[in-house]
């Protein structure tokens, strides 16, 4: 899985520029938004989907005032508010999983643009359902190296209560583990107990499987993936595919 774990680590760095647009701070905003309505609640410490969108929008450097105006938005009903929650469901050049995770106030809009996107770029938009079981939610935790022992820190990492560490490759500045959802929180208190320098600590959806791509379709599904990424409707994009060494170093 060496290239979908490298292909998260660009959408990271990716996520820089974003922010210098705009677009992170509004998609954490709308996050912060639909978790006070489902959750019913603007006190994060009762609102468990809410904490973990206002760490995620810390985490970006998002104003504390800017997470507040987004969460007393959300409590008065005022806009913005009206977001609704859509998955689409498809396939890269070279046939691995996608998996779009939108928030819209314009369904219509929303399906139009994504659907656009997958022609123009040659995959394919599929059924609800047709790639949602590949995925499942874990916890994910991203530790920096420092100078460590990847074998020692990722037995660290383990007594710490994480559940899997995906494998050192050369070069690698971090290690990632794996924790059950509800057990994010509990393992991050325990590896930041050892000292150990957290980059990012959060729930995603992560493939239990992956489908391995050519150069050229690498290259073709990350440009898809990209423009997926630039839709304002869209909060985030998933995939299996397992990238191609040579295409990544290109992105």
């Amino acid at each position: 899985m060496s290239g979908h774990s490298k292909w998260a680590q660009i959408k990271r760095q990716k996520g820089v520029n974003d922010a210098r647009r705009g677009q992170l701070f509004t998609r954490l905003g709308r996050e912060i938004i639909v978790a006070v309505r489902e959750g019913g609640s603007g006190d994060p410490s009762a609102n468990f989907r809410l904490r973990k969108a206002i760490d995620a929008a810390r985490a970006a450097n998002m104003p504390m005032d800017t997470i507040d105006r987004a969460i007393k938005r959300a409590l008065g009903g005022g806009e913005g508010t009206q977001l609704e929650e859509i998955t689409y469901e498809g396939y890269t050049p070279g046939g691995a999983a996608v998996l779009v995770y939108a928030m819209t106030d314009n369904r219509n809009r929303t399906a139009a643009e994504v659907r656009n996107v997958f022609n123009k770029n040659g995959g394919n938009l599929g059924e609800n359902g047709c790639v949602d079981w590949i995925f499942e939610q874990r916890g994910v935790i991203e530790v920096e190296l420092g100078g460590r022992d990847p074998d020692e820190l990722s037995l660290e990492l383990i007594d710490a209560g994480a559940e899997d560490v995906d494998p050192y490759t050369e070069g690698d500045e971090t290690l990632v583990a794996y924790t059950m959802p509800s057990e994010l929180d509990t393992v991050r208190a325990a590896i930041e107990e050892r000292k150990l320098k957290i980059t990012r600590a959060e729930t995603s959806l992560i493939p239990k499987t992956t489908v391995e791509l050519d150069e050229k379709a690498s290259q073709q599904a990350l440009r898809m993936i990209e423009r997926l990424e630039e839709l304002d409707d869209v909060q985030d994009v998933y995939t299996n595919a397992d990238f191609n060494e040579a295409a990544l170093s290109q992105a």
